[in-house]
């Protein structure tokens, strides 16, 4: 680890009087997380509705939010994206995209009788767990999806299986109170943003209550939002206070809160902005934790970083993972 190079000449404090550290740096710090910010799903789903753009000029349309994150959101309505709530509010034969968290299939067959040109922006790791779930259903399993009520992918995902062949649990006093015989063949999926901590709690009381237990075949939580978590955790009794940069419209950003607490971090707060930091208490510490979601642009992390340098604290980058995943670019059919 070290100074991180984007801030170093605001980092290293020059007043001869100011209290240092025996290695130089200043005795208040920031410990930047690593990995932190976007993650492969979401660059791909940005960049789909960029290229959409490039391809078929203003206006495309976008169901629901492409990512949770309003800088991203507004950025892509200046270039001439328009969200919107439902297919119906789409003019016929117009462009629409799916967001990066999924749908129900029931939205495709809406688009396509409006003769809307769909492009589909779900995140591949979502798209898995729908493959999951749908061979579990077909093996004649009861699904437990394991996730948040409400969440856009959890409504998704929902909507890949009859509704009597899956019930979503966010706790283990969830799986306790269903009214599901022991022995019946049951199989769980898990919503990629969820906590990994209390997703292995959850999975731990189904396969207590259940003799017939199949999983994933491979993990469902999302590659970034297990390396963040992994991250925060690592660094969480280190700092005084934690920063998570992110909207509050990201379950991957709440995740990141709760897992810096749970993980010894005192306080911990969640910032879109540098005006929205508390910058009277962020005065009164030594050590800030500072991370993002993974629908959190670069340029936010970069704005908070630069403000925490001016105000003496030096920007110590934390090892960590090297993230190289890419996906496919969507699909832009120019016909």
């Amino acid at each position: 680890m070290g100074i991180h190079p984007c801030f170093a000449p605001l980092a290293i404090m020059r007043d001869p009087d100011s209290p240092l550290t025996c290695s130089g740096y200043a005795s208040r710090r920031v410990l930047l997380a690593n990995p932190r910010g976007f993650c492969a799903g979401v660059t791909r789903a940005i960049d789909s509705v960029e290229q959409a753009l490039a391809v078929f000029g203003r206006p495309v349309y976008v169901r629901r939010p492409i990512v949770h994150n309003h800088a991203v959101l507004a950025r892509l309505e200046d270039m001439g994206a328009i969200f919107v709530r439902e297919v119906e509010d789409v003019p016929e034969h117009a462009n629409l995209i799916l967001s990066a968290h999924g749908v129900d299939p029931s939205v495709v067959r809406a688009a396509r009788a409006r003769r809307l040109n769909v492009i589909d922006a779900t995140c591949p790791l979502v798209t898995k767990v729908h493959v999951d779930v749908v061979a579990h259903h077909r093996a004649g399993r009861h699904v437990l999806l394991i996730g948040h009520v409400g969440h856009p992918e959890i409504v998704g995902t929902i909507g890949h299986v009859p509704t009597s062949a899956i019930s979503l649990v966010s706790s283990a006093e969830d799986v306790e109170q269903l009214d599901i015989p022991s022995h019946a063949s049951i199989a769980y999926a898990v919503q990629t943003t969820f906590s990994v901590k209390d997703a292995r709690a959850i999975v731990a009381a189904i396969r207590d209550r259940f003799t017939d237990v199949a999983g994933p075949r491979s993990g469902n939580i999302c590659y970034a939002t297990t390396n963040r978590q992994t991250a925060v955790e690592a660094m969480a009794a280190e700092a005084d206070y934690m920063l998570v940069v992110g909207d509050d419209l990201s379950s991957n950003a709440q995740r990141l809160i709760e897992v810096a607490l749970a993980a010894g971090c005192p306080e911990a707060a969640l910032v879109n902005e540098t005006a929205a930091v508390d910058w009277t208490r962020i005065s009164q510490v030594q050590t800030v934790g500072l991370t993002a979601a993974a629908s959190t642009p670069a340029s936010s992390i970069e704005d908070i970083c630069h403000a925490l340098a001016e105000a003496g604290f030096a920007i110590i980058e934390q090892e960590g993972l090297h993230e190289t995943v890419r996906f496919k670019p969507v699909a832009i059919d120019p016909t």
